[in-house]
């Protein structure tokens, strides 16, 4: 299957399991590839046989930025269900990473990822 990929999707969101998460916000940075046919925008060069990149980014920023959830987990995949509505998207894999999480003495960072096909039924 072909791919696009778009790479650090830099926003500010409201998820996380401590309140002040929910109310201050912190930092993630979002992957995603879209599994698609390109056959047809390859032959062509007519955009209108791809998917729009301003408009996945603009999905992606938007769920981060507006929606509140407890768990990464949450967030993760209302952003997968989002991305598998648009048009001749048939699989999708969100890499979503927590950069800076109130953990004591962690420096790390957290990371989920999901993959779904537009047939999954989970």
């Amino acid at each position: 299957m072909d791919q696009i990929r778009i790479q650090r999707i830099r926003c500010y969101g409201y998820t996380g399991y401590l309140p002040e998460e929910q109310t201050l916000g912190q930092w993630f940075e979002v992957n995603v590839t879209l599994g698609l046919d390109l056959r047809i925008v390859g032959a062509t060069d007519d955009i209108a046989a791809t998917i729009d990149y301003r408009q996945v980014i603009a999905t992606v920023q938007d769920i981060v930025k507006t929606r509140k959830f407890a768990l990464v987990e949450r967030l993760t995949g209302e952003i997968v269900n989002a991305l598998l509505q648009m048009p001749r998207v048939e699989q999708v894999n969100v890499q979503l990473t927590k950069l800076a999480p109130p953990i004591p003495d962690f420096g790390g960072q957290i990371q989920i990822e999901i993959i779904r096909t537009s047939n999954s039924n989970s």
